[in-house]
């Protein structure tokens, strides 16, 4: 049995489509660049403001655990001492994640000679210094960094999350 409807586009038409169809996506990423870095993360979710520490707190390269946006969800705060993707604080070297591993759900382990947390499950390292950033294992998705804000009495708070915390469908409470 034959089809009468399906369309014999030859190959000269469907590679010219496929150029017109990769011209337009190349076009609107450069189009879009400016405002692309304007908007927050799609995966960011605001939630209630929460206090973690103050700044005086914190030394340098030396993990603090905290938990945000509940209980349930631990998290370690971090100074780097040097300005960092995501950081916070007149330096831009305070930071946060969450220290369960993405890929299983493994508590991370904070290494301070290379800055990463690393997961003892399936031995996924996740860079403090680049935002979360996976740079080896298992994980298909970065580790979920608190988005904080230090007010002026050096007191620090997180108001969201980057990426979805394991174990929940959503980010939400």
């Amino acid at each position: 049995m034959k089809c009468n409807k399906l369309v014999d586009a030859g190959r000269r038409q469907f590679l010219r489509g496929g150029l017109m169809a990769s011209a337009g996506a190349a076009a609107a990423t450069v189009a879009g660049t400016s405002e692309a870095e304007a908007k927050p993360a799609l995966a960011r979710v605001d939630y209630p403001a929460n206090r973690l520490a103050n700044m005086a707190d914190l030394a340098v390269n030396e993990p603090m655990d905290v938990a945000y946006p509940d209980a349930d969800s631990p998290g370690v705060l971090l100074k780097l001492g040097e300005a960092v993707e995501g950081g916070a604080g007149p330096d831009g070297d305070i930071v946060a994640f969450s220290v369960l591993c993405p890929h299983k759900g493994w508590f991370l382990n904070y290494n301070a000679d290379d800055r990463t947390l690393n997961c003892p499950g399936h031995y996924s390292r996740f860079d403090a210094e680049a935002g979360g950033q996976q740079v080896w294992g298992h994980a298909t998705h970065n580790l979920p960094q608190f988005v904080l804000r230090v007010d002026d009495s050096g007191d620090i708070y997180a108001e969201g999350v980057d990426e979805l915390i394991y174990g929940r469908l959503s980010n939400t409470l």
